[in-house]
């Protein structure tokens, strides 16, 4: 185990490009300083899960019930701009799988993401975001993964994520070095039965969120 944490240490000080981040999950107050630290170091970054309807409200889309963090959206344009500044490619979900409740048995449809109606909320990247986000992963060269981009849980609302999850594997057959972290990432890679496809999973998500904070894995300050 010390010698992957070593091996993946090594490819994020010097990670072969293009290099592209999925961050998925529900809020962006829990990653504000990931995102931030990625757009010093990142080619693409991804966005998924239910902090994008923040982005999305923030540049004046219908969230309809979708959860929205009302006291963060001048944070996510300020993200946006930031992207913009640093040539970062940025992308959020052209469409989403919404539905009024979360579970398998109410029915669900596909909307613009701008557009979510008042009744229904977004639990799932759409088909057209999982086109464009694996057309991206497939392009890459190192990928970073952390947070899962619906209720993978879920029948209803796992698509995205299996997308994505397909997409790295892809990516990593063709020599892509990829790393997931975070406990729901690892499960739902892991459940997929992608687990052995991909070049690391870190079950220590607050491990690889503090590295991409700026901090120090272990592995790095034992090479040092």
């Amino acid at each position: 185990m010390q010698a992957e944490l070593d091996n993946a240490s090594k490819v994020l000080q010097n990670p072969s490009r293009p290099l592209t981040a999925i961050m998925g999950g529900v809020k962006i107050s829990d990653k504000i300083l990931v995102i931030e630290k990625l757009l010093d170091k990142v080619d693409n970054l991804l966005i998924g899960g239910a902090m994008a309807f923040t982005f999305f409200k923030a540049l004046g889309g219908k969230t309809g019930n979708s959860l929205v963090e009302n006291d963060k959206l001048e944070l996510a344009t300020q993200l946006v701009k930031m992207a913009d500044s640093k040539k970062v490619n940025l992308m959020l979900p052209d469409d989403s799988v919404a539905s009024e409740s979360i579970n398998n048995s109410t029915a669900f449809e596909i909307y613009d993401s701008m557009n979510i109606p008042e009744n229904r909320m977004g639990l799932d990247i759409g088909p057209e975001a999982r086109k464009k986000y694996s057309n991206v992963i497939k392009n890459s060269k190192t990928i970073l993964w952390n947070g899962p981009v619906g209720v993978f849980e879920m029948a209803n609302f796992s698509g995205g994520t299996k997308a994505i999850a397909q997409a790295i594997a892809d990516a990593t057959s063709l020599g892509a070095y990829s790393l997931i972290g975070g406990g729901d990432s690892a499960a739902a890679v892991n459940s997929l039965g992608y687990g052995k496809n991909v070049s690391y999973v870190s079950t220590g998500g607050g491990a690889l969120l503090e590295y991409f904070e700026g901090k120090e894995l272990p592995g790095v300050a034992a090479l040092n």
